[in-house]
């Protein structure tokens, strides 16, 4: 009987200390969170160094959302078949994308090494596409890569409207050999050899296309010019710049370029044949866009522009861009486009010469990240 109780006591014990220690073991402190990711602040907000290397790299991009309706050389007219009577009928034109950026930087004994990319999901109207929009590298000065023409970066865009391409004022997409300087006392420049695309721009030969701009910049704005020679057609066009910060909510730009066409006389380019190359694509020898920007509060932004060319077409653009929270905005604008073109055929911005005006409206759902 003792040997018993014994046995039984021990077992006892032997539970209790089993339970205290699974008691003890509930109760041991979580360790301390490990911080994985370090952050960079040299090249601004938002970077961090990638594990185990010095470089730093920085993801971004946005998702958008837009609805437009209107008539042609505003917003790409919608026209859809009558279900019933087979009729056609205008209606919605309607797009969304999804665009993602990377950027990376690293400092070496050549300078900052950097690249930038973009990639663009678009699914407009039931059809899907995709665009490789930026993806070049740049080491000190030197960039290489698929670019824009620094014909239209380095100068500027022709103001924060949607649309602001009704007078157009130079193509886009183009791969870059490319060179800038900067002075540091606000004097800077640029040379590219460019590519160009499309039927027109692509360069035919070995030659391509170059660029040259200068760009003096100080708290009161920018004075800024760009000269281009287009190697296909042996033209050369040219803008100049000058943006004013009139108030700490106020600021204009005023552009206006000037083209040779003497040699422009492709008849694959029908919109109109004869007049436009990859760089001077407005009508006519000259063109001028102006137009600013009303910063009403810290939520609400109000954005204009005017545009005028030689051949007579006239486009103005007007947003209110308001940011309902960080991140989000809603973008409302109207747009009209007017030609008063004698010719049969169609104007750059697609409205038939027995046509002289265009009206759009766009509304536009941003988050940006």
């Amino acid at each position: 009987m003792n040997i018993k109780s014994l046995l039984l006591g021990s077992a006892a014990g032997l539970a209790a200390v089993t339970g205290a220690r699974a008691a003890d073991a509930i109760t041991v402190a979580e360790p301390e969170p490990a911080e994985y990711v370090k952050i960079c602040d040299v090249y601004g907000a938002g970077y961090f160094y990638i594990p185990g290397t010095e470089t730093c790299l920085r993801i971004g991009g946005y998702v958008r959302w837009d609805a437009s309706a209107g008539q042609e050389g505003s917003f790409n007219e919608r026209r859809a078949v009558d279900h019933e009577d087979g009729s056609i009928n205008d209606t919605w034109h309607k797009k969304a994308r999804l665009s993602l950026r990377t950027w990376t930087g690293q400092e070496t004994e050549l300078g900052t090494l950097k690249t930038y990319t973009e990639t663009k999901f678009n699914y407009s109207d039931g059809s899907n596409s995709s665009s490789l929009n930026f993806a070049w590298i740049q080491l000190g000065g030197l960039r290489v890569g698929k670019d824009e023409s620094a014909f239209d970066t380095f100068i500027g865009y022709a103001g924060d409207v949607i649309n602001d391409s009704l007078v157009p004022y130079g193509d886009f997409d183009t791969n870059v050999v490319q060179y800038y300087f900067d002075a540091g006392n606000g004097f800077s420049a640029v040379v590219s050899l460019e590519e160009g695309s499309g039927v027109v721009g692509t360069i035919d030969s070995y030659v391509p296309h170059v660029v040259g701009g200068v760009k003096y910049t100080q708290g009161w704005g920018a004075i800024t010019g760009v000269v281009a020679y287009d190697s296909n057609y042996e033209e050369v066009a040219g803008k100049v710049r000058l943006d004013v910060t009139a108030t700490e909510a106020l600021s204009l730009f005023i552009m206006a370029g000037y083209g040779t066409d003497d040699n422009l006389n492709d008849p694959t380019y029908a919109i109109p044949a004869g007049d436009r190359g990859f760089y001077k694509q407005w009508g006519g020898n000259w063109a001028i866009w102006g137009g600013g920007t009303y910063t009403v509060n810290e939520k609400t932004a109000f954005n204009l522009q005017v545009s005028y060319d030689e051949a007579k077409e006239f486009g103005l653009a007007a947003n209110v861009a308001y940011k309902i929270v960080p991140g989000l905005t809603i973008t409302a604008e109207v747009d009209w486009a007017h030609n008063d073109h004698d010719s049969n055929g169609y104007n750059w911005t697609g409205i038939p010469a027995g046509k002289s005006n265009a009206v759009g409206g766009i509304l536009r759902f941003q988050r940006s990240f």
